[in-house]
């Protein structure tokens, strides 16, 4: 890739990288890099506006301030992509319990969130339909919208937040 297409952001940074579309960094709490070599980059999240639509990305992330920040600032957003998934009580700086999903939901003030990085593959002891199942508990219990659509079903803002409980097999 030429040098001059990429754009290196700290946090709170951002641009417009193509007409109409403004891409901004903002903090998320995870290690990075791998083997001997820790902690030189930092770990981000990114709010994505397009279209009128203002999008938080969250990647993977341990529960801080930051999502109320993030949410103070930029909030409140039509779709909250965050990490639910993978999780285990020692590990809580880099991902999230299903609990804590949904709070950083709300704390960002989204009017729908998607629980993702909970499907693929296993890395954790919790079972496969775990991450889901507590996050849609959660998300009843607080009264907050969310949207699991099922593996290539389309999400259409404003329109189509497709919910149906396609992981249990009912």
């Amino acid at each position: 890739m030429s040098p001059d297409k990429i754009r290196e952001f700290d946090w709170w940074e951002g641009e417009e990288v193509l007409q109409g579309v403004k891409l901004t960094s903002t903090p998320a709490r995870h290690f990075s890099g791998r083997g001997f070599t820790r902690n030189k980059t930092l770990w981000s999240s990114f709010v994505l506006e397009v279209g009128g639509y203002k999008l938080f990305i969250g990647g993977d992330s341990g529960f801080d301030d930051s999502f109320k920040e993030i949410g103070d600032k930029y909030g409140p957003f039509d779709l909250a992509m965050l990490e639910c998934g993978q999780y285990d009580v020692q590990w809580p700086y880099i991902h999230m319990m299903p609990e804590e999903t949904v709070k950083a939901a709300l704390n960002l003030q989204t009017k729908v969130f998607m629980p993702v990085h909970w499907g693929k593959f296993t890395l954790a002891n919790h079972p496969w339909r775990d991450p889901i199942e507590q996050a849609v508990k959660f998300a009843r219990a607080y009264g907050a919208a969310i949207t699991a659509p099922k593996i290539g079903e389309p999400v259409i803002l404003n329109e189509k937040m497709p919910f149906e409980e396609w992981w249990s097999g009912k």
